[in-house]
């Protein structure tokens, strides 16, 4: 079958991205734990979306996107200055984690702290792999038509259709 709108796809895939000159591994989805979700939905990249789309069951797969098709360019301007206040004398969070943030809007989002001042926390609101070129390769373990009810809720449950408990 092939992958269309409306449709749940379940694949692997391994993502590589270029550190230094050579490709790193960054993260997997395989036969056992697959990725899966609805077709069309903008649950995923568009970019990563139009290289799958017209694929079939069983079809294997290997594609780049640029960081302007994935997550952007890196933006030296997004870092924010958080007033150590926020922390409210819980511990001040450690250079490299991440904190998860919530803007005025209530739209979440990730920024990893960056370096620590005695009366601030400077972090970097930028995804992990802003201005990085994706590279993808997998194959489609399984293409089927949406249920009514993943179509209502806007997204895929599970490989077989039904929620797990």
């Amino acid at each position: 079958m092939k992958i269309k709108p409306q449709h749940v796809v379940s694949l692997t895939y391994d993502l590589y991205v270029d550190q230094e000159g050579s490709e790193v591994l960054q993260e997997s989805a395989t036969e056992e734990q697959p990725l899966t979700f609805l077709f069309g939905a903008g649950q995923m990249l568009p970019k990563f979306e139009e290289n799958l789309s017209e694929l079939s069951t069983g079809d294997t797969y290997e594609f780049r996107l640029s960081a302007e098709d994935a997550y952007g360019e890196y933006d030296e301007e997004a870092v924010a200055n958080l007033p150590i206040e926020m922390f409210n004398g819980a511990e001040v969070p450690e250079i490299g984690s991440v904190l998860p943030l919530q803007d005025n809007n209530g739209n979440r989002f990730q920024g990893q702290v960056v370096s620590v001042a005695e009366d601030s926390v400077i972090v970097d609101l930028n995804h992990p792999m802003a201005g990085q070129e994706l590279h993808f390769k997998g194959n489609i373990l399984n293409v089927r038509p949406a249920t009514p009810e993943e179509l209502s809720h806007g997204h895929a449950h599970g490989a077989d259709g039904h929620h797990g408990h």
